[in-house]
């Protein structure tokens, strides 16, 4: 439920275009909606600012269709992360705006469109193995309204690469970096840069990166002081506490 639809069915109510007990139905299913194999959290955009977000890994599409279902009662616009061809076959027969993002397994249904924020969010990752991480935080930071810059294949191997994004590094107001083997690349990006860097180690790698762990560890002993983590291939988390953090120096400058 967003802000704007319970003032708007408070309205109705008040100007007499809702009836008492449609006002209650409508207010029945607030907190949340019991599906039977899951609760929908109709609540949270009011709690968050952004509608519950659907993780699609090990739910069938069916499943999926029935929360969108759910959600869209509520909120206009839903992503559901790591879903897949199947699910978005499902979708787009029941919504037509929805998308698919083949390299993140994401997709979206955006019925009404976000307003934009004024900060911009950059996505870097240190090889083109670690692109379907990177591009999972890009259409998060999408969704939720932020412009959003990317450049990939910039690891620290070739670090001509990466100081030859100077304007992206200036511009942006967050930077999420994006990294697996020995996860180097986001502390070299916190030594070049004044804003907050969110790490996102990667699974990439060979036999002793132990599916991320190496990467995540090497983030979490950085040296650079404005660097933070989010856990191993969790594009999704890193997407969505940059955009909080672009709201709030949005409402902080503004």
């Amino acid at each position: 439920m967003t802000p704007k639809g319970l003032i708007r069915a408070l309205r109705d109510f008040r100007e007499g275009k809702a009836s008492e007990a449609q006002i209650l139905a409508f207010l029945k299913d607030l907190p949340y909606q019991d599906l039977g194999f899951a609760k929908v959290d109709h609540h949270r955009h009011l709690r968050q600012g952004c509608p519950e977000v659907i993780f699609g890994a090990g739910k069938s599409p069916r499943q999926i269709l029935e929360i969108t279902d759910s959600l869209s009662s509520r909120s206009s616009n839903i992503l559901i992360t790591r879903a897949g061809q199947g699910a978005y076959e499902e979708l787009k027969q029941r919504y037509p705006s929805s998308r698919f993002y083949p390299d993140s397994q994401a997709d979206t249904v955006n019925q009404e469109p976000e307003p934009v924020r004024a900060g911009r969010i950059g996505i870097l990752s240190a090889g083109t193995a670690d692109i379907p991480v990177a591009e999972e935080a890009l259409v998060t930071a999408e969704f939720m309204g932020n412009p959003v810059s990317s450049c990939y294949d910039v690891g620290v191997a070739g670090l001509h690469r990466l100081l030859d994004q100077q304007e992206l590094l200036r511009n942006c107001s967050v930077l999420i970096v994006v990294a697996g083997m020995e996860g180097a690349l986001p502390s070299v990006v916190g030594g070049l840069v004044d804003v907050p860097v969110i790490g996102v180690p990667t699974s990439v790698g060979y036999g002793a990166s132990f599916q991320g762990v190496a990467a995540l560890l090497g983030m979490l002993n950085s040296c650079a002081s404005n660097v933070t983590v989010v856990n191993i291939d969790n594009g999704f988390g890193a997407g969505y506490v940059a955009s909080l953090i672009n709201r709030l120096k949005e409402s902080q400058s503004g």
